[in-house]
């Protein structure tokens, strides 16, 4: 079990870093356009802020979230935006205050938390962990967003681990929103990482030629892998090695967010 200081430590980490980029921005850069279509840089940390809220609900009011989430069902193709457009309407120095106060609220009660405490979310109930683990996958992807809006590279960290992660752990689920069936056997994935480290995951015996039960095998950049499965880059611009029809498969449908399948970045230069 990953530890839970550890994982509230690089959340903490990862949203100073989004912080940093949007910390010091004119208001004409807060209304930049980011890839993701009709958001701009505010729209992004709106959804963070109202992510975070949406978690920190769960977590101190479960009968409130409740309700929350029947909302979302009865307007799937429409709550998240909504939620990013009210944001994005306030000041920018409302929102980041909001956004600022929100995480911080969401870091005190998850670092509280009782062990084995699950808490209610879109899909299955999370632990504290999890659910810090996928605040600091939405907050690294949206701020690749905000990154990639502003023309800043931003330097990989060991902290897509988390996010490499929580990828790996919803692979089943791309499949099922796509109305697929998994393949019943998992794949041997191993990824760099950002310091030259092995990341190793799923059985040796499917890291060779793929048997007829559908194993396969995956290698490349830790980086390349993220940026996939959180639909920040396309398949065809990434440096990821599939062994296996249906590892190959995967690549191209793979999402680490709960929600409809989403369509992905085109390719670079696609017209």
């Amino acid at each position: 079990m990953s530890d839970p200081a550890a994982v509230l430590a690089d959340l903490r980490a990862e949203s100073e870093e989004v912080d940093a980029l949007v910390g010091e921005l004119t208001d004409e850069q807060w209304a930049l356009p980011t890839p993701a279509p009709r958001w701009t840089v505010a729209h992004q940390i709106a959804h963070l802020a109202w992510t975070d809220a949406a978690a920190l609900l769960a977590a101190t009011d479960p009968e409130a979230f409740a309700a929350e989430t029947g909302k979302a069902l009865a307007a799937p193709d429409r709550f998240v935006d909504d939620g990013a457009d009210e944001g994005a309407a306030l000041p920018p120095a409302a929102l980041l205050a909001r956004w600022r106060e929100g995480r911080e609220r969401l870091h005190r009660v998850l670092a509280e938390a009782p062990p084995g405490t699950r808490f209610p979310w879109y899909g299955p109930a999370m632990s504290a962990v999890s659910l810090a683990t996928a605040r600091l996958m939405e907050t690294w992807a949206h701020g690749q967003d905000v990154a990639d809006a502003l023309g800043v590279v931003r330097t990989p960290t060991a902290r897509l681990r988390h996010v490499a992660w929580i990828g790996l752990r919803a692979r089943d689920y791309a499949y099922l929103v796509r109305g697929l069936t998994p393949p019943a056997e998992p794949f041997r994935v191993e990824l760099t990482a950002p310091n030259g480290e092995l990341w190793a995951y799923g059985p040796e015996g499917a890291a060779g030629v793929p048997h007829a039960e559908g194993q396969g095998r995956i290698t490349g950049p830790a980086l390349d892998f993220c940026l996939l499965v959180t639909q920040r880059a396309h398949r065809d611009d990434t440096a990821l090695t599939a062994v296996g029809a249906d590892a190959e498969e995967w690549l191209g449908i793979a999402q680490a967010f709960a929600g409809p399948a989403g369509g992905g970045r085109a390719a670079k230069g696609a017209a």
